[in-house]
């Protein structure tokens, strides 16, 4: 009787928990999951508990002491938030991640975390209306001093602007609504001289397109409601610690920052207990736990699997508001296009080296368009050309004021009327009687929101329905 071989047994790989190293689209996937011990669920589950079971009665006392990071209840961390916060740490090269009810809530937690009553912080001035809102009155009601720069680029403006109460610089990777980028590593290099920390919003431009971090920038925070959820059925915000500034060294340079240095008896400072991470940290405890903007485990759960799609999608987004912004350009209803990724741009050369460069095709009289093609070349009709990646939320201004808005708006089938961007669904909406109704007309004249002006929100539907949705709409407002 022949004997059979033995069965050789191979034991299985662990799972990859550690996915630093490996690529932006593997990490979006993977980045900040943990294996479901008692089921296997493949997907992190949510994780809808307020509070948590302590081990022992020690285990209660290090917690609420701050010896130990496990949380006590939802509205410092929950698990399910944590694979979310984890996640987007990775994608925009961060230590550390704080997640938020909102973007609005992101923006105050991050502040607040820096500046208290009697303090200052000096903004570039192209920045969403909303921001600019919460600036001028919740900001001012608690006694914090917003300060704008108009020329990011003026040493002096921005000399003027700073004072010895300033706690931190703010701007916008991609302005909303007029796409007018700005010059991170420029605004980094005023803030170091400075000893100042660089807060960027990067809603518009997300961790797929621009990582400011890598420009200088010290904290990013997100309206994850935008791209990173990706489909407009969840509220959310973020906080993205960079760990890159020396809090430390900016106390000895006269910089304050008391929540981070300030040293807790038998604790020591947050810089201290956890590093690099010491303000993402302080935030959690000092101003989220407080405040109590803490993000639902369900809509954290929608952010996390929306971004498993993040750079497919903002390729897209990109390629159609190529074809778009270059087909707007030509169409004789159109006075301008605000979109730094054109080349006829005066902001392009800029565009083109923050973002990159992609090819795309303008429409021809078919209305076809979209990427491919070789880069090179103006836009022409039915041509190819080459194109900054700046987004898909831009400006563009129609003939007839506001009648024309009114007329174009009304006039247009696939668009949604709403507020909003970074939707699947494009979007349109009138920002001089909308985002920015509030505002002085002195200051909107300068920020360049005129009566003719339009928001548009380029989503994931065919280019060619879209440009169709326009030309209606630009009839509509040739009729006025």
């Amino acid at each position: 009787m022949t004997e059979q071989p033995a069965t050789q047994h191979h034991a299985a790989q662990h799972p990859i928990t550690d996915w630093a190293g490996f690529g932006f689209d593997t990490r979006q996937v993977h980045a900040g999951e943990y294996p479901d011990l008692n089921t296997g669920l493949r997907v992190p589950p949510i994780a809808l508990s307020a509070g948590y079971v302590f081990d022992d009665f020690d285990d209660q006392v290090d917690r609420f002491a701050g010896r130990s990071i496990d949380p006590i209840y939802s509205r410092q961390g929950n698990p399910t938030n944590g694979v979310a916060e984890a996640r987007l740490a990775s994608l925009e090269g961060g230590v550390a991640t704080v997640a938020v009810s909102s973007g609005q809530a992101a923006i105050s937690s991050a502040l607040f975390a820096l500046a208290k009553g009697g303090d200052h912080i000096v903004s570039t001035a192209s920045i969403y209306g909303g921001t600019r809102i919460l600036f001028g009155r919740s900001f001012a009601r608690f006694g914090i001093d917003v300060d704008y720069v108009w020329d990011a680029e003026d040493d002096a403006e921005w000399q003027r602007a700073i004072r010895p109460n300033t706690k931190a610089i703010y701007t916008e990777t991609i302005p909303n609504p007029r796409n007018d980028v700005t010059d991170l590593r420029r605004i980094a290099a005023v803030a170091r001289r400075f000893n100042l920390p660089l807060v960027v919003d990067n809603t518009v431009g997300t961790p797929a397109l621009i990582r400011p971090i890598e420009h200088g920038a010290n904290i990013v925070v997100h309206s994850t409601t935008k791209f990173l959820t990706g489909h407009g059925a969840a509220v959310g915000g973020a906080i993205v610690d960079g760990g890159t500034f020396d809090w430390e060294a900016a106390e000895r340079a006269g910089r304050s920052f008391p929540l981070i240095t300030d040293v807790k008896p038998g604790l020591g400072s947050m810089v201290d207990r956890f590093g690099a991470g010491a303000y993402a940290r302080a935030t959690r405890e000092a101003v989220v736990n407080d405040i109590g903007p803490s993000l639902s485990p369900f809509n954290g759960f929608l952010l996390h699997q929306g971004m498993e799609t993040l750079s497919l999608r903002m390729e897209r987004h990109v390629a159609s508001s190529l074809a778009i912004v270059a087909w707007l350009e030509q169409q004789p209803e159109v006075l301008s296009v605000d979109y730094a990724g054109l080349p006829s741009s005066p902001l392009y050369e800029l565009a083109a080296r923050d973002y990159g460069v992609v090819s795309a095709r303008v429409a021809g009289a078919g209305g076809a368009a979209g990427a491919g093609g070789a880069a090179g070349g103006e836009a022409g009709a039915g041509g190819e050309f080459a194109g900054a990646r700046t987004g898909s939320v831009f400006g563009v201004t129609v003939r007839g004021g506001i009648d024309g808005a009114r007329a174009f708006v009304n006039g247009l089938r696939v668009f949604s009327r709403m507020t909003g961007i970074g939707d699947t669904r494009s979007m349109v909406i009138h920002p001089l009687s909308s985002t920015h109704a509030t505002f002085a007309p002195e200051i909107n004249d300068r920020l360049g929101i005129t009566p003719g002006l339009l928001r548009l929100s380029i989503g994931l539907e065919s280019a060619a329905d879209l440009i169709t949705d326009l030309r209606t709409g630009l009839d509509a407002a040739a009729r006025v």
